[in-house]
């Protein structure tokens, strides 16, 4: 696999990362029916925009006309794109023309404008939906993409990705190339500019950006594109444009204490067309309800948006069971309670947005997986080929999803562990118990408490060293001394008092 080098890395980067590139990534599929005109919102302001530091627009050269292409718009479930060609205003409207920018907020990265894969943190100033989840920080890459995950690892390029033009970009081996961002508090634009691919320095520069709306928009545009895209070689580096996203399952490793195995599963891809890709065009996704904005159970289980949203009480979350929460998911019971789709009040209906009315197709659920091992010290590159226990990944589907035999072989550990706690305090307590009382008879002879136990012992001793034909025995409490017992043999007429005092 293509590895990266994650600068700036907070949290820390996971280093033992397997890929199992047997396992086909899962597509979802939407059951289309005629799509509602969609807004073409630009991310450009245009010249015509009196707020500071808005999107200016991007001139075409002389002698183009305005003749429209715009490609149909393509329903991911997830996303809908619309491609526009370079002969269409729009796409120069989408161009965001970074040089016009206000300076103080236009960054140059120096390390990835003077690196070979390499990929730095960047805090955005806003929160973005992506897939329905609100980030505040994303991992800019100098190959032409940015990378979206939680957990950082080295191999970027296999999921949870935004990527314009992702390709075996070297910012090193020219002056001119930078890597370039700029938030204004609404929207982040990242911008390779005039890159070139480190295997093929003579195709020519690159220039291409992708801007992050929180709205939740994502705009891909490409100002210099110097050959087809489909001709970039894939040999050395994945060529993709488009997005991802998945869920991670945290697996424990019983051989190994304290090891827990980090498995990404890609549930999501959007696949943009390459060809499409050239000069002056650009590509805007616009996102789709999901399950995730939904915050009361009567409007989640009836929403009508394409997927088979279900409400869980326990985590008061409405979910596909597909998200990045698919752990937490799993282990708080829901897929068993979204079974019963029955609210605890009644269904208000009249909460529900809105949303075009789609079915989802029956789908077979597939993944691909992304294995991350982590352990409780401070990670270090493996320094010997991994062992088959480290390689092999269980997958278990029950209820189109991961296996979830480790969460409950964790909650069934959790359970005897509990059980053997409570018995040794109850034992603990026990002994302290017998040793206060124990002083106490020694400094308090003469109380009840102690006479009784002395009559006991004293029992004890004279029933284990009484002849074998005195069947039985009785007591009584003499009189004048403190203990006093009388030994009188069954079908014997005489009998004797034992005189000495205990």
């Amino acid at each position: 696999g293509v590895f990266y080098d994650v600068v700036q890395s907070f949290p820390r980067v996971e280093e033992n990362v397997r890929v199992d590139l047997r396992v086909s990534s899962h597509r979802w599929r939407r059951n289309s029916e005629s799509l509602k005109s969609v807004d073409t919102n630009r991310a450009s302001m245009g010249q015509d925009s009196s707020e500071p530091g808005g999107f200016t627009d991007l001139l075409l050269e002389e002698g183009h006309d305005n003749t429209t292409q715009i490609e149909e718009d393509t329903d991911h479930n997830y996303y809908t794109s619309r491609t526009y060609g370079p002969y269409d205003s729009t796409s120069r409207d989408l161009w965001v023309n970074i040089d016009q920018m206000e300076k103080d907020k236009v960054k140059i990265h120096g390390i990835l404008s003077n690196t070979h894969r390499q990929a730095a943190r960047v805090n955005l100033s806003f929160d973005f939906p992506f897939y329905g989840h609100f980030l505040r920080e994303i991992t800019v890459a100098t190959g032409g993409f940015i990378y979206t995950g939680e957990v950082v690892h080295r191999m970027l390029t296999a999921t949870q990705y935004i990527a314009p033009l992702m390709a075996n970009f070297d910012p090193s081996v020219s002056r001119n190339s930078t890597v370039r961002y700029f938030d204004n508090g609404t929207a982040l634009v990242v911008q390779w500019d005039h890159v070139h691919l480190q295997d093929n320095y003579n195709l020519g520069s690159f220039t291409f950006q992708a801007t992050l709306l929180n709205d939740g928009r994502i705009i891909f545009g490409y100002k210099e594109i110097p050959v087809a895209v489909t001709q970039i070689s894939s040999t050395n580096h994945p060529v993709k444009v488009g997005l991802s996203d998945a869920f991670v399952v945290v697996h424990r490793i019983q051989q190994i204490p304290n090891v827990r195995r980090r498995t990404i599963y890609e549930y999501h891809r959007v696949e943009l067309q390459m060809s499409k890709i050239t000069n002056l065009s650009a590509v805007e996704m616009i996102p789709l309800p999901t399950c995730l904005q939904f915050t009361s159970c009567g409007p989640c289980v009836t929403a009508q948006i394409g997927f088979n949203c279900s409400w869980c009480s326990k985590l008061q979350r409405c979910s596909s069971g597909f998200d990045r929460h698919r752990q937490d998911w799993v282990d708080s019971g829901c897929p068993e309670e979204s079974k019963d789709k029955i609210c605890d009040k009644t269904i208000d209906t009249t909460e529900t947005p809105s949303y075009s009315t789609t079915t989802l197709l029956p789908t077979t659920t597939k993944f691909r997986v992304l294995t991350t091992t982590r352990a409780s010290t401070t990670s270090q590159l493996p320094t010997s080929l991994p062992t088959e226990d480290d390689t092999k990944i269980a997958l278990h589907l029950k209820d189109n999803g991961a296996s979830t035999d480790d969460s409950a072989a964790e909650k069934k550990g959790g359970t005897l562990h509990t059980g053997l706690i409570v018995g040794i305090l109850v034992l603990v307590l026990i002994v302290a118990a017998a040793i206060l009382v124990t002083v106490y008879m020694y400094h308090h002879p003469t109380s009840a408490a102690s006479l009784f136990f002395i009559e006991f012992i004293f029992l004890l001793l004279l029933l284990q060293r009484r002849p074998s034909r005195w069947p039985a025995m009785k007591f009584r409490r003499g009189s004048g001394h403190p203990a006093y017992a009388e030994v009188e043999p069954v079908g014997e007429k005489e009998g004797f008092i034992v005189s000495e005092q205990c």
